[in-house]
């Protein structure tokens, strides 16, 4: 009788082992799945952001070409090339074509505002606050703000009194939150230097803001420039390309600056992709200079 009970015992404890074990291996067999799984979206995800970097330098590449014919063109239009085993996208936008958040004055920062919904008593005060924030002293605009204001609004800092620094600074300036800021940060740029965004390059949410512009009139202009190729007849020339303003003003496809914000996203065959979003300065420092200086580098990784 207890030869059979200790055989009871015995066995109980050898079917507990077995589901101990079972467990066991059971979770190194979900760690060792999981850990694949990450190092596949760690490696996918560092494979796209090269190929994506990758965009960034041939983009540099077709915009310092010295053919007219072939050099990319800076308004917008998407240009798309295999690399490796990822299809790459490039937007490439030059930065003379948005405004200027430095240099632009009262009626097309009103104008900006106004294009993007908000009411014109709000948009003369948002433009006095911008322009409050970059100029020096303490006497604000009519409708401005300097320090005493930002301090009764309960801010512990207040208007810089010089140039903004980043395009991301806007958001600081009182009256400003950042859905307004989504809606106009594709409009804006620190890097212009201009009073006007020039039209040839400029993206919709720029065009908008320009007197008289009507959202089918900008799709309109867009949708015709970058119909006109480099190096076409009359591309580049005043009103060769037939596209103007509302008031009749020809939109010249030249003087473009040499700032750019390049956008290149890269896409592999298993879905997974990149963006990165780049404001890149042509041109080095001497003769031995790199061809171009980084100015504002953001990374968007996208899983599948």
């Amino acid at each position: 009788m207890n030869a059979r009970r200790q055989r009871g015992v015995a066995l109980i404890l050898v079917i507990w082992v077995i589901a101990l074990m079972s467990v066991l291996l059971g979770s190194f067999a979900l760690i060792a799945r999981t850990e694949n799984l990450e190092s596949r979206h760690l490696f996918d995800g560092t494979t796209a952001r090269f190929a994506a970097q990758a965009g960034i330098e041939r983009a540099v590449y077709e915009l310092r070409n010295p053919d007219p014919a072939t050099r990319w063109v800076g308004d917008g239009r998407p240009y798309e090339f295999d690399f490796d085993n990822a299809r790459i996208r490039v937007e490439l936008t030059d930065e003379s074509g948005k405004i200027d958040i430095n240099t632009v004055g009262d009626t097309l920062l009103q104008s900006l505002f106004a294009s993007v919904g908000v009411d014109p008593d709000q948009a003369v005060a948002l433009s006095d606050a911008i322009q409050d924030w970059r100029e020096p002293g303490d006497i604000p605009r009519p409708h401005g703000a300097k320090i005493n204001e930002y301090k009764a609004a309960g801010l512990p800092y207040g208007p810089r009194n010089a140039p903004f620094q980043t395009v991301s600074e806007v958001q600081q300036v009182l009256g400003m939150n950042y859905d307004l800021y989504i809606k106009i940060e594709p409009a804006i740029t620190i890097y212009a230097g201009g009073a006007s965004p020039n039209p040839a390059y400029a993206p919709l949410e720029a065009l908008l803001a320009l007197p008289g512009m009507t959202p089918d009139l900008a799709q309109q202009i867009i949708a015709a420039r970058q119909q006109i190729m480099p190096g076409q007849a009359g591309a580049g020339q005043p009103g060769g390309s037939g596209l103007t303003l509302p008031d009749g003003t020809p939109i010249v496809a030249n003087g473009g600056g040499n700032t750019y914000t390049i956008k290149s996203r890269a896409t592999l065959a298993n879905g997974a992709s990149t963006l990165l979003d780049a404001s890149v300065r042509l041109g080095g420092v001497g003769a031995a200079g790199r061809p171009y200086t980084v100015l504002r580098w953001r990374d968007d990784e996208q899983s599948r």
